[in-house]
């Protein structure tokens, strides 16, 4: 435990950190950063329209955790095989967290967002469709060149 100024107590509980209100109540829990999930057509797009994901997602949310669904990872190791973009897209995720999911497909992305409270990126249109339907925030692609939030 440490105390810095009128900060209250910290605890690590199982990984997470929680607060000791009772040395002041009202001081609100600190914000976490943000959670984002990609989909594969967003992990595609540094191939297919030379953008950065990472400084583009950072732009719009700042320092976030970014992860990619196993049903992702499975469904670019299968394309991977007969698309190049695929195959980079593939190793890029290696670059990011992998949850777990039970679904596949679009399902998988959105059982990944409501586990995680995640953002999505993708620019799937049914994905986007079913994202909205579900009050889940979603960054798309706009005129190629850069990401746009919806949902706020």
């Amino acid at each position: 435990m440490s105390r810095k100024g009128n900060q209250p107590v910290e605890r690590r509980e199982g990984g997470a950190v929680t607060l000791d209100k009772s040395l002041n109540p009202r001081q609100d829990a600190p914000s976490a950063m943000p959670n984002v999930v990609l989909d594969a057509n967003a992990l595609m797009m540094p191939f297919q329209f030379g953008l950065n994901l990472s400084a583009e997602i950072e732009r719009l949310l700042g320092r976030c955790e970014i992860f990619v669904p196993s049903s992702v990872r499975s469904e670019l190791m299968k394309l991977s095989s007969k698309d190049r973009t695929a195959k980079a897209a593939l190793k890029l995720c290696g670059r990011f967290a992998e949850v777990a999911t039970r679904s596949v497909g679009d399902d998988g992305v959105v059982e990944a967002a409501l586990t995680l409270d995640a953002v999505v990126v993708t620019n799937d249109s049914d994905l986007l469709q079913a994202l909205k339907e579900k009050r889940i925030r979603r960054i798309r692609l706009r005129s190629r060149s850069h990401l746009v939030i919806d949902g706020e």
